[in-house]
């Protein structure tokens, strides 16, 4: 079993520990959504990569657990319908992305939460990317973009899909620092952003 992993936010405020990572899978995904999030956030070249791609470590809430500052965890959803984003309100670091559900335990932890540790690197604690999401909505004029093989797609999907069905049949997804499970509501207020909020982002992100 690989050591946990650091999570921290840039000011601090915020950290935590990741077990578990060799059951880990790491991706990068593109998707418009993606990027819109990071310039929500206000420095969206803290998160994306110069192809406009997240690095994302899939993995289960139930292997996170918050040693501080967890009450600064903020959360928004782009749409009404949209997955849950989280980030820390102190410096609007990006955490993950989580399902509405807290039944589907999984959690897309962004890697600018990650890094603060230099002793414990993203693939030494998660292994190598695996999967590369959304590639038709990268910034093209940056370069090609990178493709895993089928092959590493297809055994990093089958992976999540076990995570989240072991959760649910052992009953971990009742351990989630997302989540009051009674009431199946986020421990953090949710911020919808309006339709205009919503586009004004996504062309941020045509023009970037």
């Amino acid at each position: 079993m690989n050591p946990p992993h650091l999570l921290r936010c840039r000011c601090g405020t915020v950290s935590g520990l990741l077990s578990h990572g060799e059951r880990a899978s790491r991706c990068v995904c593109y998707c418009k959504d993606c990027q819109a999030f990071a310039h929500f956030l206000g420095e969206p070249q803290r998160v994306l990569d110069p192809l406009g791609g997240s690095e994302v470590i899939a993995t289960s809430p139930a292997w996170l657990q918050f040693t501080q500052g967890r009450e600064a965890l903020a959360c928004m959803s782009l749409t009404e319908g949209g997955m849950l984003r989280w980030y820390t309100r102190c410096c609007r670091t990006a955490i993950g992305n989580t399902p509405r559900n807290h039944k589907f335990s999984y959690i897309g932890l962004l890697h600018s939460c990650l890094q603060s540790d230099p002793t414990h690197t993203l693939a030494a604690s998660f292994g190598p990317l695996r999967m590369q999401l959304n590639r038709q909505s990268a910034r093209q004029t940056q370069g090609p973009v990178p493709s895993a093989s089928a092959l590493s797609t297809t055994w990093a999907m089958l992976r999540i899909a076990r995570m989240v069905a072991g959760a649910r049949i052992g009953g971990s997804y009742l351990h989630t620092p997302f989540f009051d499970v009674h009431s199946s509501t986020p421990l953090a207020q949710r911020q919808v952003l309006s339709s205009a909020e919503y586009a004004r982002l996504q062309q941020r992100v045509g023009q970037s």
